[in-house]
This record gives C-alpha cells, sequence and structure tokens, in this order.
C-alpha cells in the first residue's frame, strides 16, 4: 500500500529534555523496558509526558521504497526519518503516527544518519563523502558540507557535541567536524591509537558524545567493538565490554545518562550497557527485542520511548517494499 503524504505543519525550535531518568531492563520477548524520573522537580514533567504518550501509536508506517536507516527527535513529538533511496525526508506526528514527506530528495542524494540541534537545524550524514543540513520545519537545505573529495566514503552518522556536528565515516579512519549553526571550515579527524580500520568493510557506524560531553563514542559495526574518541587529537580507546563479547552489527547508538543504547541491525535487538564514569568500561545490563524489528538501524527517544526504523536489510529493497518505524519503551 501506498501511503499519503499530507502537509507538514511548522513545530517550534527544539529544546533539550531536563529530566535524566534511571533505567530497569527487562530480558528476552518482546521487551517493554521501565523508567522511572530521577528525583527532583523533573517527575513531574516526566509523570505527565508519559501518561500523555500512552495512548500515542508504537508503529507508524513510511512510504513504500523508501528505504529508511536514521531517525531524529527532538523536544518535540516529530520524528525526522532519512532515505537512503533519494535523499527524502520524512516528518511523523509521533501522537498520531501520520506523517509527510518534508524534503523530496533528488537524484544521488542519499540521507542516512540524521541529528536534530535545538536551533531547529537537522543534520544528515549523506553517504557519498557528503553531508547536509536542512531547515527542519521547512525541508529547505541551509548548507551541504563537503566532507572529502576521495571517492569510496560512506558517511554514516552524525552527533551533535560542543559547537560541532560530528560525522563518521565508515570506508575512513576519520571522523569530519562541522560548525554548528554558522558558517566555518570542515576539521577532520584521523584516528589514531587503538583504532585499526579493516579494508572492505563498514567500520564506523553510530556515534554519541560521552556523559562528560568531552569525547564520543563510536560504534565498529564490524568486528563489533566500541571506542571512545578524543576529539582534540583523534586518539581511539577501545572501551571494554563486560558481560558481552562483542557488538556486531553494530549501528545507531543512542545515550541516556550513563546508559547507552546499542541497536544491533541484523540480530534484531538493542543491547543496553551502563557505562563507568571514564567511559572506559560498558557493562551489559540487559537487551530489548521486539517482534516487529526487522532489522532496527538507529534510535531516537521521546519521553519513556525509543524510536526506531525498520531498514529491512534482509527484505527486497523494491519501490512496492513497506517501512515501519515502531516505539519500544525504556
Amino acid at each position: 500500500m501506498t501511503h499519503s503524504t499530507p502537509s507538514i505543519p511548522s513545530t517550534p525550535s527544539n529544546r533539550r529534555h531536563p529530566q535524566r531518568p534511571s533505567r530497569r531492563a527487562l530480558l528476552g520477548g518482546a521487551a517493554l523496558t521501565a523508567f522511572t524520573a530521577a528525583a527532583g522537580t523533573g517527575n513531574a514533567t516526566a509523570a505527565t509526558t508519559t501518561s500523555a504518550t500512552a495512548k500515542w501509536p508504537t508503529e507508524f508506517p513510511l512510504p513504500d521504497g523508501f528505504l529508511p536507516e536514521g531517525i531524529a527527535i527532538g523536544s518535540e513529538p516529530y520524528a525526522y526519518m532519512g532515505s537512503r533511496a533519494n535523499g527524502a525526508i520524512y516528518r511523523t506526528d509521533l501522537r498520531t503516527g501520520r506523517g509527510g514527506i518534508l524534503f523530496a530528495g533528488g537524484t544521488g542524494l542519499v540521507a542516512v544518519g540524521l541529528k536534530l540541534d535545538r536551533d531547529g537545524l537537522l543534520y544528515v550524514a549523506g553517504n557519498t563523502g557528503v553531508a547536509r543540513t536542512h531547515d527542519s520545519r521547512t525541508g529547505d537545505v541551509v548548507a551541504t558540507h563537503q566532507l572529502s573529495e576521495a571517492t569510496g566514503h560512506f558517511i554514516n552518522d552524525v552527533a551533535l557535541l560542543g559547537d560541532r556536528a560530528w560525522f563518521t565515516d565508515s570506508r575512513a579512519a576519520a571522523l569530519y567536524a562541522v560548525p554548528r549553526g554558522r558558517a566555518g571550515a570542515v576539521r577532520t579527524l584521523p584516528l589514531t591509537g587503538d583504532w585499526v580500520q579493516l579494508p572492505d568493510v563498514n567500520n564506523a557506524n553510530g556515534v554519541v558524545g560521552t556523559p562528560d560531553g568531552r569525547a564520543l563514542i563510536v560504534v565498529k559495526s564490524t568486528p563489533g567493538e566500541l571506542y571512545k574518541i578524543n576529539v582534540r587529537t583523534g586518539h581511539a580507546t577501545r572501551i571494554t565490554l563486560v558481560g558481552a563479547t562483542n557488538v556486531v552489527n553494530g549501528d545507531g547508538l543512542y545515550r541516556i545518562g550513563r546508559t547507552l543504547y546499542v541497536v544491533q541491525n541484523r540480530l534484531n535487538v538493542i543491547s543496553v550497557f551502563h557505562l563507568n564514569r571514564s567511559s572506559t568500561r560498558a557493562t551489559l545490563t540487559g537487551t530489548i527485542t521486539d517482534p516487529r524489528f526487522d532489522v532496527p538501524t538507529t534510535a531516537a527517544r521521546f519521553a519513556n520511548r525509543l524510536y526506531l526504523v525498520n531498514a529491512r536489510f534482509t527484505s527486497p529493497q523494491t519501490p512496492e517494499t513497506t517501512f515501519t518505524g515502531v516505539a519500544v519503551r525504556i
């Protein structure tokens, strides 16, 4: 079935959520992981938001043939998803599950990882050595960033840290930093230290900031490792995993406080880790799975839910292939 694409309402500027909840993971099955808000004034807000979202849909359609991979959510209940097919961006109202095309894309364009900034700018990893910045209200392209002139690059995901948007490259041992909300030169940060680039496979993939905001955490999809990256020097320190041998097929990362969620796409599972204070050790505390998962790639949060897109890599990738986004409680 082909889904309609109604007009999109404008949304206000995005702000970060102040609350920092604690987690109780449930193992196995169609996991629903419960959250309680941290003590303090955030409790009332968290309870109100949780009550409001309880009746919201936990699954919503995307256009047939959309080929989604990335998802971004700000402080307002709208999810932004990118297309590997043509770089289009689709926006869904989480309250209703209805959405429409925000940016139509074009020939040769790709949209994979996305992050939404507080000022309403949407940073998009463009796969082919290019990244873009969009206005999240109109979908208009604000800027195009040439991250690498060489061929064979795979600009895969993006995280916002400090005054820059940081992009991973799955086919090169480097990160790229783009100034947030202003003009400026792209910085290339070569990866050193424990990082060993493997040929002909996807290396760096998902990326998030550390809890102290001073470094990045990057997942290396093959062979399934986590690294802490010094954003001044590029030195990579391999994070010791406790309770897990690896995070193979690691794709999107999402962090709440010292809880790190690693989406392992073809395994149809989210592994949940607790980071130590220095973000050099990650202890497995639980897993989240759901029968609706069909190769989920990346995750974004609103209230007490993680929203994911099903990329369906193991299914035919045709104009008729159906795609969905799903939500699980955390």
